[in-house]
């Protein structure tokens, strides 16, 4: 997790730090799931995920690669999504993401 700014604003120095990091694309939206084997849905808890949010992915092994064109987000709330996907048997499907809203 990267540094937050308090709900006042902070020193001139803690701005300058958490804007700089900002623009060189620190802006702690990513995470990482695996999808459920042997199952259809795999729930995506973060507390950053809000109802408008969009989820991107990127597969990190080839079984998740191949997977890319079968899964989908099929429900979201405040705080959490539904992936829906292929039931396979493969334990490596990782996947990092990134929300953005």
């Amino acid at each position: 997790m990267f540094r937050r700014l308090p709900p006042f604003g902070g020193d001139q120095r803690a701005v300058a730090e958490i804007v700089n990091g900002i623009m060189d694309g620190k802006t702690n939206n990513i995470g990482t799931v695996t999808l459920t084997q042997s199952s259809t849905t795999t729930t995506l808890t973060d507390a950053r995920i809000g109802i408008d949010s969009v989820i991107l992915f990127t597969p990190l092994s080839d079984h998740a690669a191949a997977e890319m064109a079968h899964l989908f987000i099929s429900a979201q709330t405040n705080g959490s999504a539904t992936i829906t996907h292929r039931n396979t048997g493969h334990a490596d499907l990782n996947f990092q993401y990134i929300i953005v809203g």
